[in-house]
């Protein structure tokens, strides 16, 4: 008797094909079910950003004179680079920014370094207590500031009683306040998105650099600070467009002396009641915002580290 051979192909043959268009309708509803999961966040982001920004565009672009009524045209653009009061407003704005960008990275690095090297558990406390101040409202730690920075308060009489200084520090109503409010309030988003990129960090790469003979400066300059850049660069952003966008502390710490854009477009629309301009304002303050932090990471993307942030 012949023995019965299985032939594998008659199997495979015998299965089922599905037809692309089965795949097609599968894949059609589970775009559908995303879209339908992203309908409530897509209208409220229409609703309440893209609408009004696309107004306040609108208004921009309005330019009203006398009883002829509302042209449209430039003019609330032109007017605002080529007066010299707005263009001083625009560089102390970015100024101030930049200040305190280095003063949050001065101050960052360290406790970010700090809670990537230590325990778990001490890095726990440690990014409790560096997020801790983000519970507070930011106007209450102004007004803590505003008490501390003034001619006779605490800040003034240490430095008398160490006999640093004999007449009070200007340290209120000018851009060195705002840079010290500013940075109070942004150095958590620094001291975040450095130690982000220093917690994954390899441990052996150091241990690899000391077998060869690095020691901890050259280690840290040739390994740490350039695998730790993407934070770098993310907390540098967050800090900066906050920075360029903050009303409250320039209005509280600064006052009519330093008159930073967001206090500036914020007079023009509210005080003056002039919307238009207050609003060519707002997008100035927006482009050149963009503008900076397009710039700038292209340009560390494109750099000597740009095998980094691939």
């Amino acid at each position: 008797m012949e023995p019965v051979r299985y032939d594998d192909r008659q199997e495979i043959v015998s299965l089922p094909l599905q037809p692309a268009a089965a795949k097609k309708r599968r894949n059609w509803k589970k775009h559908l079910y995303a879209a339908l999961l992203l309908l409530p966040l897509l209208l409220f982001i229409i609703g309440f950003f893209v609408v009004p920004m696309l107004y306040i565009l609108y208004l921009s672009f309005i330019e009203t004179k006398g009883e002829a009524g509302a042209i449209y045209s430039i003019g609330n653009y032109v007017r605002f680079f080529t007066d010299p009061y707005y263009l001083h407003s625009l560089w102390l704005t970015i100024k101030v920014s930049l200040y305190t960008v280095i003063v949050s990275l001065l101050l960052g690095y360290p406790v970010a370094l700090t809670m990537a090297k230590c325990s778990p558990r001490v890095r726990g406390l440690l990014t409790l207590l560096v997020a801790s101040p983000l519970l507070i409202s930011i106007v209450v730690r102004n007004f803590g500031w505003y008490l501390l920075l003034l001619p006779n308060g605490t800040v003034h009489q240490l430095l008398e009683s160490l006999g640093i200084t004999q007449s009070p520090p200007k340290l209120l109503f000018s851009e060195t306040g705002v840079v010290i409010g500013l940075s109070n309030a942004y150095l958590p988003f620094m001291i975040l998105s450095i130690a982000t990129s220093l917690y994954n960090i390899d441990p052996s790469l150091e241990k690899a650099a000391a077998i060869l003979g690095a020691g901890p400066f050259r280690s840290f300059v040739s390994i740490t600070l350039p695998l730790s850049l993407p934070g770098i660069v993310s907390g540098i952003v967050l800090v900066f467009s906050m920075s360029m966008s903050a009303y409250v502390t320039p209005a509280l710490m600064g006052g009519a002396n330093v008159p930073m854009l967001p206090v500036v477009a914020y007079d023009q629309i509210i005080n003056l009641l002039r919307w238009t301009y207050g609003s060519a304002v707002s997008y100035v303050l927006l482009g050149i915002t963009l503008v900076i932090v397009t710039v700038f990471t292209r340009m560390m993307e494109r750099g000597r580290y740009r095998e980094v942030f691939r």
